[in-house]
């Protein structure tokens, strides 16, 4: 059984609060099963995208049910962070974004990460 979106958008943010990092929800989505990614804004006009892996990393050994990829590896300018999210957008009006405000670029996805290894 996946965890509902908004649930894990909940502890998405208490996780970036509890690290010191402000996070904001700028666009909510489906509360049970709207797709979530994640805006990296380096605060240096720069910025990264993670959202949803491709189906059959979410399966994983591993027993995590929601993985996320780079969508837009950084650190690359914001525009272009922000046409992949309106274009993501025009195909999913159901996605959660969530924007990080970290100088660092930290992601706080570790371990919901997919790599070739799961």
């Amino acid at each position: 059984m996946r965890l509902k979106s908004e649930i894990w958008v909940k502890a998405y943010l208490r996780a970036c609060a509890a690290a010191g990092a402000a996070a904001v929800v700028v666009r909510h989505g489906d509360d049970d099963a709207g797709a979530i990614f994640i805006k990296i804004n380096r605060l240096d006009g720069t910025a990264c995208l993670f959202g949803p892996a491709p189906a059959g990393f979410e399966t994983a050994s591993s027993g995590i049910d929601r993985r996320f990829v780079a969508h837009v590896d950084g650190p690359a300018s914001e525009a272009d962070v922000e046409s992949c999210v309106a274009r993501q957008a025009d195909f999913d009006s159901d996605l959660w974004l969530i924007e990080v405000e970290d100088r660092s670029g930290r992601h706080f996805l570790d371990g919901w990460l997919a790599t070739d290894r799961d």
